[in-house]
């Protein structure tokens, strides 16, 4: 018996922790060009993503942490579902439905994205035990807030404290959103996934963090 005791106790604590290997936080954009169908499009999809099984088994192997942060303008942004850490099969499936019913935050608001990611980065310490640290915004237009700040500068910021920003450009015509995103927004480690409309967001915010989480960076 004392035998039996001395290996279980050898095995538990030989075993190496898990340790949380990302952090991503999904900054999604609900502002006045969004409307109540185009909310639905984006939970649903971001819904539909997380219950993915090849996405939700890679949740769980490597702990990975979600939080969900709405905004619009610059006054604007609020955590919607905090802080959690994919566990299980089963906590994937609640954090999937609670995306699923979320409700939404503002409406007949304008678009600050500075303000945005300034909010975003501010999570982060609560998961400063993650390796990775990933803000994934999703939106469908520019700076339109008179109050807005610079987003250039926030950007830098998040390079200062290794926060990646990944980026969902939800195009109504042509590449004007995604070019924001890219040439002002993600950092230089970051990427810009296009959605060609609010009903391509589902496929393109699936590829996303498939990406994100699986450490495949092009």
């Amino acid at each position: 018996m004392l035998l039996r005791v001395i290996i279980v106790c050898l095995v538990f604590w030989g075993a190496p922790a898990r340790t949380c290997e990302t952090a991503l936080l999904l900054a999604i954009d609900v502002s006045n060009s969004i409307d109540a169908g185009e909310y639905k499009i984006q939970t649903e999809g971001l819904a539909a993503a997380l219950r993915d099984p090849e996405i939700a088994e890679i949740l769980v192997r490597d702990r990975v942490a979600i939080s969900v942060l709405q905004w619009s303008g610059a006054d604007r942004q609020t955590v919607s579902i905090p802080w959690q850490r994919m566990t299980s099969a089963a906590v994937v499936s609640a954090f999937s439905m609670q995306a699923h019913r979320m409700p939404r935050a503002f409406i007949l608001s304008n678009t600050a994205p500075a303000e945005a990611l300034t909010a975003s980065l501010k999570q982060f310490q609560n998961v400063s035990d993650c390796k990775r640290k990933i803000i994934d915004i999703s939106g469908d237009g520019t700076p339109n807030a008179k109050e807005t700040g610079p987003v250039g500068v926030v950007r830098r910021q998040a390079e200062q404290m290794g926060v990646t920003i990944n980026a969902v450009a939800i195009e109504a015509l042509g590449l004007a959103i995604t070019n924001f995103y890219r040439r002002r927004v993600i950092t230089r480690d970051g990427f810009v996934l296009t959605a060609r409309g609010v009903r391509d967001y589902p496929r393109a915010i699936r590829e996303k963090l498939l990406r994100e989480i699986s450490r495949v960076m092009m």
